[in-house]
């Protein structure tokens, strides 16, 4: 199989259909195709390949100016490239093939027998979880095109871990049965990438010049691993091409790799090892200040993407500076919005955890510290309402479980509370929150709209944003506290009391004191 002729990528086109294509297809139909059509970690890898092979085929853009004039280049300059480097696209063979180590072979360790179904981290196959696929028992064959696409996410999202031993060019690989994580798995890294109304739009967007290429690592530059071959462990200017450069790094060999044509099995061992941020930067991370150095801005699965916003929308000010949202952003003008789709592959440790994505429609105000800062604001609004949620749910299941005197107050019951008693009634809190966040996050727009004017937003917390919010508190309190007994009710009462604080009430500040009625018998 040749990726460059054979059906492989899924997409989405203009007219909705879902198919796949080749890459010769992908490219010739770019202006046409509408986006890819894979999950998130699949998408980011697809979408590194892509921008790795545009950016070789044209050996640029040189700088900004030569980024501008250069989308009507792209396509016939891609054909050619793809027609001369068609050999390194073989998926099988005696030849080159596609993000696999030549001379690779099964020691007597772990390297070899392996299912080709582990490259695919969505099934249960190795370490990952069986939730969605209960067929970790069986060897079944992936057909090619799948194996494709799974090999090249793999390399990109592959978390450390322990890991077979296989023999390259008669030397052990390396790691000792131990492995790094792939380039962009550190932290749950968080990907962004602009998006355009075509796959060549896209595609244009997201291309870096040299200018801004060359600060990022520590080769700058650098040529697609398919151009630089790594051969052997000690051809040291290929590895220092592959795990340092911008190119070599866009399509990693973080894994030592060697398919089997069957599509059952495949030898697999720890590949090339690669700097991590702050050495080397992923052109599509966002990076913050934190208290012990700079950091890469990563998925959490309790806290939505659309809060980290203000940080993945800072356009980075000069070539030395570590901290912005992706770098591409210095393609958008500083009048225009742009859409940003962002994904992540949610790890915890080796662990595979979850893969998110999300799209949202940016102003040229969210660009502008006003517009940022305002957008904060609202984040941290909703937090505190979100708190208050968390509070006033407490509030209300230690009424209605321990009615006390009426001389006491409801935080002084709570301390008093068995230790397993507070332990049950505070998850319960938590508990109530994703109600909350469920209902807000169907408002962030009118926070977007709020942060492109932030001069005409006024105070924020009686605006339509703040009204959202507050709604939105409501609605998680009377989804959280049933209210059908006349205990249930006064408990109800208390708890709505602790909500509507005259403002949002800081969970780390003092507790105000309501007192409870009698005791209901």
């Amino acid at each position: 199989m040749n990726l460059t002729t054979d059906s492989w990528i899924p997409v989405i086109g203009g007219d909705g259909r879902k198919y796949t294509v080749s890459l010769h297809e992908l490219f010739a139909d770019a202006h046409e195709i509408r986006d890819l059509s894979a999950q998130p970690h699949e998408k980011i890898a697809l979408l590194r390949l892509l921008i790795c092979i545009t950016h070789a085929a044209l050996d640029g853009p040189s700088n900004f100016d030569a980024w501008e004039t250069c989308r009507p280049d792209i396509q016939p300059a891609v054909k050619s490239y793809l027609e001369r480097w068609r050999a390194s696209f073989e998926l099988f063979g005696d030849g080159p093939r596609f993000l696999q180590l030549p001379g690779l072979k099964a020691s007597n360790e772990d390297g070899g027998g392996n299912p080709a179904t582990k490259l695919d981290l969505t099934l249960a196959s190795g370490n990952n979880a069986s939730l969605f696929d209960n067929s970790a028992g069986v060897v079944r064959a992936v057909e090619p095109g799948r194996l494709a696409l799974t090999a090249l996410a793999f390399q990109c999202f592959s978390p450390g871990g322990r890991i077979g031993v296989a023999r390259w060019n008669d030397a052990d690989t390396s790691g000792k049965g131990s492995s790094n994580h792939a380039p962009c798995t550190p932290s749950s890294m968080l990907h962004t990438f602009l998006h355009g109304c075509s796959l060549l739009e896209t595609i244009h967007l997201n291309l870096l010049n040299k200018e801004e290429a060359s600060e990022l690592g520590l080769k700058g530059w650098g040529r697609p691993v398919w151009e630089t071959p790594v051969k052997t462990a000690g051809d040291n200017a290929a590895v220092s091409n592959a795990t340092g450069s911008y190119l070599g790094r866009l399509v990693p060999l973080s894994r030592a790799i060697r398919l089997d044509m069957d599509g059952r099995q495949m030898i697999l061992a720890n590949g090339l090892e690669y700097p991590l941020a702050p050495i080397f930067r992923e052109s599509a991370a966002t990076m913050v200040q934190r208290d012990d150095g700079t950091a890469v801005v990563g998925v959490s699965l309790g806290r939505s993407i659309w809060r980290q916003l203000s940080a993945i929308t800072v356009k980075r000010r000069s070539k030395s500076d570590p901290i912005s949202g992706p770098l591409a952003l210095r393609n958008v003008g500083g009048d225009q919005g742009c859409t940003l789709w962002i994904g992540a592959l949610a790890t915890d440790k080796a662990k595979i955890e979850d893969v998110v994505e999300a799209a949202y429609d940016i102003p040229a105000g969210m660009f502008r510290d006003m517009g940022r800062k305002l957008y904060e604001e609202g984040v941290a609004l909703a937090e505190s309402w979100a708190s208050a949620v968390n509070r006033s749910v407490m509030a209300y299941w230690v009424v209605r479980s321990k009615p006390t005197d009426g001389g006491s107050d409801v935080w002084t019951a709570f301390n008093n509370t068995p230790r397993a008693d507070k332990e049950r009634i505070r998850k319960i809190g938590e508990m109530s929150e994703p109600h909350f966040w469920t209902v807000i996050e169907q408002q962030v727009p009118v926070l977007i709209r709020l942060a492109d004017k932030p001069e005409e937003a006024g105070d924020l917390k009686v605006s339509e944003w703040g009204k959202r919010t507050k709604e939105a508190a409501h609605a998680a309190l009377d989804f959280a506290c049933p209210r059908q007994t006349p205990r249930q009710i006064q408990a109800y009462a208390i708890a709505l009391q602790q909500l509507f604080l005259p403002k949002p009430r800081d969970p780390n500040a003092p507790a105000k004191k309501i007192a409870l009625t009698k005791k209901i018998s």
